[in-house]
């Protein structure tokens, strides 16, 4: 009996290696796109026939010379690396010069190419081992044409394992709205076939291209900062330039994780850690089941990454990969907060003063509005009235805001809970009775002692400090057996503790209120995931009143 193990035929093999790199048309309008911005373009054009198996990118990059022409479907072939030392310096999209040659082996692959200089451009036809078979002048403008046809066509199994051809062209589209989120400087135009099918138009930075995917969402409703991310060795000079575009949890969320996403220098990279790490700092700001929108994109200087875990460079190692989780965690507080622009190391310094002083004095909180003599002036709300016991009327540098006081104080109070979490004993202790064994470990897993003191009758004889005292401690005690988890358990104090609606405010309370609330980490929403402010622009305003008429027109004058 002969050996089962036999050797691949090189045609077999070619075969493998080149399905590995493109797997998809999806795949094919990926490798030629980013072969088109490591060239320089700043318009593309992707026509697309999906019956066909037909995909054709053009750009108005540098374009390519015959001789360039004439090497660049072959083998390993490519102008963005050089040595073996290269690969730890990668700073194009494009280095392992696999994409050409991998089309040409499995499609029918026309190129046309001219330099902005040259006076004329060249067609070139390849055959499967990324030869050039036919080489013609031709009459096109600066830049390059990349034909993709019949692609799989001879290897017709590939094709009846794909999904069907709605599934490829949502793939499609996807790939070309994440490449336009990382460069917003490109402009696109899309067509199936000679249909037009969308087009996206360049902007500064992401914020401007993100409303043109998701139609719902306003510019206004993200917020976008530019990180200056410190090295994660103390013997690495290279600070990182990253940005962080988030959608506003009081004014946009998602039913699904679908648009948490992350790019590495230039490319949409599947990172499982990093996305946790963004559901984790948006926890408690969104309604139950929503998921933010959080567009992550890191500049890490090449030293830091392998790209070469995954074919299609969807997958990456990144070094030091707790350091970016930490810094991506103060960058989402940062930008969840009303004013971004003021935070400075002072105001850190300051909140960790009053954490000193709350340890020094012990740790109280009622239902009351708190006196905060340590807790800085608001910079920028001021009170001005309560409006049906239920919303504080504040006058802001740009308009007017009404927040809702009872959400406002629930959110100051969970997060002073989150940051002291205090039992206190309870004397007498409160009885409860007919508790299941769930609710009396639901209670001990919170901390509390729970006693029998006779039949389905319990003894609790300690309690979370904000509810010790409360008349409703034990209704609020059977709330909290029924919470779940310490974080639940956290929202159902604050709610419990916090002042309703209907409460009368003197001018005081209200703007310590506004303070302590302006001071919180999430801000924006409650622990529930409802907004907790409303805000008036003066340009509404003066667009409303007609500020801008000539006052002699107006009265027909």
């Amino acid at each position: 009996m002969g050996s089962r193990i036999q050797p691949l035929p090189t045609e077999v093999i070619h075969l493998i290696a080149a399905g590995e790199v493109i797997d998809s048309l999806a795949a094919v309008v990926r490798e030629l796109a980013e072969n088109a911005i490591d060239a320089g373009a700043s318009r593309i054009r992707v026509s697309v026939w999906a019956n066909q198996w037909r995909i054709q990118v053009a750009d108005n990059g540098a374009g390519m010379e015959l001789a360039e022409l004439q090497q660049a479907a072959l083998p390993h072939t490519t102008s963005k690396i050089h040595d073996r030392q290269d690969l730890w310096k990668i700073c194009s999209l494009g280095f392992r010069g696999e994409a050409l040659h991998s089309l040409a082996q499995l499609s029918e692959l026309e190129i046309l190419s001219r330099p902005v200089l040259a006076s004329q451009g060249w067609r070139l036809l390849y055959n499967p081992q990324g030869e050039a078979i036919r080489v013609e002048s031709a009459a096109i403008a600066p830049g390059t044409i990349v034909t993709v046809n019949n692609l799989f066509g001879n290897w017709t199994a590939r094709r009846e394992g794909l999904p069907p051809i709605a599934q490829q062209l949502r793939a499609i589209q996807t790939t070309i709205q994440q490449i336009a989120l990382s460069h917003p400087s490109l402009t696109w135009q899309v067509q199936q076939g000679d249909r037009e099918w969308f087009n996206l138009w360049s902007g500064k930075t992401a914020q401007q291209i993100l409303p043109q995917i998701l139609r719902k969402l306003q510019s206004g409703d993200l917020r976008e900062l530019s990180l200056k991310i410190p090295p994660p060795e103390p013997s690495s000079l290279t600070f990182s330039s990253s940005s962080l575009l988030i959608g506003l949890p009081d004014r946009c969320h998602r039913h699904r994780p679908d648009w948490v996403r992350v790019a590495v220098n230039g490319r949409f990279v599947q990172m499982p850690e990093l996305e946790q790490t963004i559901l984790n700092a948006f926890r408690r700001t969104l309604p139950r089941d929503r998921h933010p929108v959080c567009l992550l994109h890191l500049q890490v200087p090449p030293d830091q990454i392998d790209w070469n875990r995954h074919p299609a460079k969807a997958e990456i190692y990144l070094h030091h990969l707790e350091h970016w989780q930490a810094q991506v965690t103060t960058a989402i507080e940062q930008a969840l907060r009303l004013d971004p622009a003021s935070e400075s190391l002072a105001s850190d310094r300051t909140q960790k003063l009053f954490k000193a002083a709350e340890s020094g004095g012990g740790y109280h909180v009622n239902r009351e509005i708190q006196p905060a003599a340590l807790l800085p002036a608001s910079a920028f709300l001021t009170a001005i009235a309560q409006v049906h016991h239920r919303y504080i009327l504040a006058e802001h540098p740009s308009g007017m805001w009404l927040i809702e006081q009872h959400i406002a104080h629930e959110r100051v109070l969970y997060e002073q809970i989150c940051d002291r979490w205090q039992l206190v004993s309870l004397e007498p202790a409160i009885v409860l009775n007919q508790l299941s064994m769930s609710q009396i470990e639901q209670l001990q897993r919170l901390g509390l002692e729970v006693e029998p003191f006779g039949d389905q009758i319990w003894a609790v004889r300690n309690a979370p400090a904000l509810l010790a005292q409360r008349d409703d401690c034990a209704a609020a005690l059977v709330e909290l057996s029924l919470a779940g988890d310490l974080q639940t358990a956290q929202v159902a104090t604050a709610c419990r503790s916090a002042i309703r609606n209907g409460t009368p405010l003197t001018l005081t309370e209200m703007q310590t209120l506004l303070n302590q609330w302006q001071q919180t980490r999430n801000p924006r929403t409650c622990p529930h995931g409802r907004p907790i402010y409303l805000s008036l622009e003066e340009t509404a305003l003066s667009r409303f009143f007609r500020r801008h008429w000539v006052i002699g027109k107006s009265h027909g004058i």
